[in-house]
């Protein structure tokens, strides 16, 4: 049996809805890294990092949100998964690009202007932020200009790992319109049946005295 640990409000969302994709029964363990349930002996002992997710397949374990789709895409994917060894390697590629890219300035820009009590909130750190994410963004919708899937003509786990990370900004009202092949390719992704659970998840974090700190946060 599968099982997946970490709470919804976090990145075991991305894994979340990679399994419910491919149908495989499994085992959610909502365990929650802000109330210190990652820093238990019994929770280091399978991942010594003390993060979220981790997913256990029988007697494997392997941790890292992006790592755990790839794998389960590898082993279960069928369609979701790559086909031949190029695949494999634009899934990877993708997977990469997105947290290298896009995912620390947008959960700057989210945190600015959602995540964050009022109180909280600088315009001019969430502006900073977008302005980051104009390049990586118009690199996407340069290239969905081409296909309407990231590997080609159908939805893989490079789309939905790279929407995973996208998730936030139609969550945080940070328009996509300047980018309107991205913007719909999102809400392709989105639509889909076994994203629903994410959509209906909201949650907030404390601002830490160093804002680019609340990285460390989204475990």
């Amino acid at each position: 049996m599968l099982t997946l640990y970490g709470a919804m409000a976090s990145r075991a969302h991305r894994s979340i809805w990679m399994l419910k994709e491919l149908g495989v029964a499994f085992r959610h363990e909502p365990v929650d890294f802000l109330d210190g349930n990652t820093r238990t002996p019994e929770f280091l002992a399978i991942n010594p990092n003390g993060r979220v997710p981790v997913l256990r397949d029988d007697d494997f374990v392997v941790y890292e949100s992006m790592a755990i789709n790839l794998y389960l895409a590898r082993r279960y994917g069928d369609d979701l998964g790559p086909r031949d060894w190029r695949e494999d390697a634009l899934a990877t590629q993708w997977s990469f690009w997105v947290v290298t890219e896009v995912e620390k300035p947008l959960l700057l820009a989210s945190a600015n202007r959602a995540l964050f009590a009022p109180e909280g909130r600088r315009e001019t750190e969430a502006q900073i932020a977008l302005r980051k994410l104009a390049r990586p963004w118009t690199v996407l919708d340069q290239h969905l200009s081409r296909q309407p899937w990231l590997l080609g003509e159908r939805f893989t786990v490079a789309d939905l790992n790279v929407a995973t990370v996208m998730d936030l900004a139609p969550q945080c009202a940070i328009s996509l319109d300047p980018w309107p092949r991205l913007q719909a390719w999102h809400q392709r992704c989105l639509a889909r049946p076994a994203a629903s659970d994410w959509r209906d998840v909201t949650f907030s974090v404390p601002r830490p005295a160093d804002a680019l700190g609340m990285l460390a946060m989204f475990v």
